[in-house]
């Protein structure tokens, strides 16, 4: 397993087990989300997850185009699209991101990475855009499948103890693997 690990890791010159960019501990970063999924727990009493997020967005959006449609939704009906909680959890996990990039200084305003780049070549952008996309909706329609994404299932709901939230990360981590291989394995 770790040769596979290992032989993905170095396509090209990019080795990612050996990133000598500015980078937080892994470490101090699971305690901390450890601390958030607590936090959340404690003040709303609800779980830490995004997924939810893209479905109020979405009915947002759906109601704008298609009101009447949307509203007849039994999703929309038990779940009225709006600002809630999970939403500002998005807009701040893009934020936090962005301000992490740019105080480690490794904010680059590029939309391919070096890995990406010595794997499919420079000039691949509609590609990376696409299989982003496709990626995108293949993981929102397994979240809502699944009734949660890798922060419901992988942090709140394996922090208690769920058998199906284990098997959920389990499956994460394992389409990871498979993922990375076919996509980079030399």
């Amino acid at each position: 397993m770790l040769e596979t690990i290992v032989s993905i890791s170095i396509v090209g010159e990019i080795d990612p087990l050996k990133y000598s960019g500015a980078a937080w501990s892994p470490y101090l970063v699971g305690a901390l989300i450890g601390v958030l999924s607590m936090a959340t727990f404690y003040f709303s009493n609800k779980p830490l997850g995004a997924s939810t997020a893209y479905a109020r967005l979405a009915g947002m959006l759906g109601e704008r185009v298609a009101p009447q449609h949307t509203r007849s939704l039994k999703y929309f009906k038990e779940n009225p699209p709006k600002v809630g909680w999970e939403l500002m959890l998005v807009v701040g996990v893009i934020a936090g991101a962005f301000i992490a990039a740019w105080a480690g200084g490794e904010l680059t305003g590029r939309f391919l990475p070096l890995m990406w780049q010595e794997r499919f070549g420079r000039e691949s952008f509609l590609l990376r855009a696409a299989v982003a996309l496709a990626g995108g909706v293949l993981m929102a329609f397994g979240a809502r499948m699944a009734g949660g994404c890798t922060s419901g299932h992988g942090i709140s709901g394996t922090l208690q103890l769920a058998i199906g939230s284990w098997i959920a990360a389990i499956c994460f981590f394992l389409g990871g693997i498979v993922t990375a291989m076919l996509m980079y394995a030399a």
